[in-house]
């Protein structure tokens, strides 16, 4: 077991204060956005490990190289089989000070063919204008530790309609015409190509007067002001209306699956994700938007914003059911006075400890420290706090 060290992303969007309140340092002015976990090339995480049979030697490694010298070692050999020789999971602590680009992200068999058409074609994996990054696919999950806003899947079209037709903007009135007038596949189809194809100068001043009423009328259109503040003219504004707004309370997550439009607001949070960087915009931001590939991949229909809970079991986890392989996340809330837990699994696992101070093996760890746990090896929690399990399904 190993006692992880982590970069912290400093996006635009990322709060100033939120990371730094759960590690207890102090602020820099800064945003820290996201504090990765895991073995994703852009910034895997470090650990210092003694060579076999050297106990001596101490050297800084990044947990991919650990990874690449013994895979079945390290993710025991089901995970080799059904992943590959890598992570195929990234954790995360997310903090969002401001709204994140309103997204959207492939199944696995598009991203395979995206991505082996765009290699076809020569387009370098860092050009701007490059969709798939690699040939993986992209679920993920995010648990609130904070009251956390996001939003989640299309509206039905009827409230659409409801929420856009009250902020009175004549150049919306189409729009809302048309959630009215088609089946709601359609419907939500029509609205979103027209959006993000319309006029940018038109669109700027729609969106300007949007943003105008929203603050005006406050209430369920108050977040759209925000995102406006934000995103001054930008189509996103209006496209983020047909979705469902959805607020997480402490221990509450949301997943997002291929094809479903969403994007995070505001709050504190742990996110765990496939190990993929495919990412298709639909606004929300100054990066490149493919509307025609956005379009085949988006799932043209309403949905209800699920939220889940966690499912406790006698052992003391509380899980967090999703409908992939590549992560599974659960959460331990230790009580004062608690017999220790055996946490022993065939897969890896990295824990990260969100509240108190838990102690895995013989490591104590505080509010946003991780270790991390090769597949078979003997891992006893104990103490008091709170610790998120991050692994695989075999």
């Amino acid at each position: 077991m190993d006692r992880l060290s982590n970069t912290v992303r400093p996006y635009a969007w990322g709060s100033t204060t939120a990371i730094p309140e759960l590690l207890g340092t102090a602020p820099t002015g800064e945003p820290q956005a996201e504090m990765w976990m895991g073995a994703h090339p852009g910034a895997p995480s470090r650990l210092t490990r003694s060579p076999e049979g050297d106990a001596a030697g101490q050297g800084e490694q990044s947990l991919t190289d650990v990874i690449a010298a013994d895979p079945e070692r390290e993710l025991g050999p089901e995970a080799v089989r059904a992943f590959g020789p890598r992570l195929p999971f990234l954790l995360k602590l997310l903090a969002a000070g401001a709204p994140l680009s309103l997204q959207v992200h492939p199944d696995l068999a598009q991203a395979q063919q995206g991505y082996a058409d765009e290699e076809a074609r020569g387009i370098p994996v860092d050009a701007p204008h490059r969709t798939y990054k690699d040939a993986n696919h992209k679920p993920e999950l995010i648990c609130a530790l904070t009251p956390f806003d996001g939003l989640c899947g299309f509206r039905r079209p009827a409230e659409a309609a409801e929420l856009i037709a009250a902020l009175g903007v004549d150049s919306l009135k189409p729009y809302v015409d048309l959630l009215h007038a088609r089946p709601e596949d359609e419907a939500l189809r029509e609205v979103l190509t027209a959006v993000l194809s319309a006029d940018p100068d038109e669109m700027t001043h729609t969106v300007a007067e949007a943003a105008e009423a929203a603050e005006r009328l406050g209430g369920a259109h108050a977040p759209y002001a925000e995102i406006a503040r934000h995103y001054p003219g930008d189509a996103g504004v209006i496209a983020a209306m047909l979705l469902n707004y959805v607020q997480l309370q402490p221990g509450e997550a949301m997943f997002l699956g291929a094809g479903v439009p969403h994007a995070y607001l505001g709050g504190l949070g742990v996110e765990i994700m496939a190990n993929s960087d495919n990412v298709l915009r639909c606004g929300l931001t100054p990066k490149h938007i493919d509307v025609p590939e956005l379009l085949r991949i988006v799932r043209f229909e309403a949905t209800e914003p699920g939220i889940l809970r966690p499912e406790a079991a006698p052992s003391g986890e509380e899980l967090y059911e999703t409908p992939v392989d590549e992560f599974r996340l659960s959460r331990f809330v230790l009580p004062a006075g608690g017999a220790p837990l055996d946490l022993t699994m065939p897969t890896p696992q990295i824990l990260l400890c969100t509240a108190g101070t838990p102690k895995a093996g013989e490591i104590a760890l505080t509010p946003g420290e991780s270790v991390f746990v090769p597949a078979d090896e003997t891992v006893e929690v104990a103490g008091t706090g709170t610790l998120f399990r991050a692994t695989v399904v075999v």
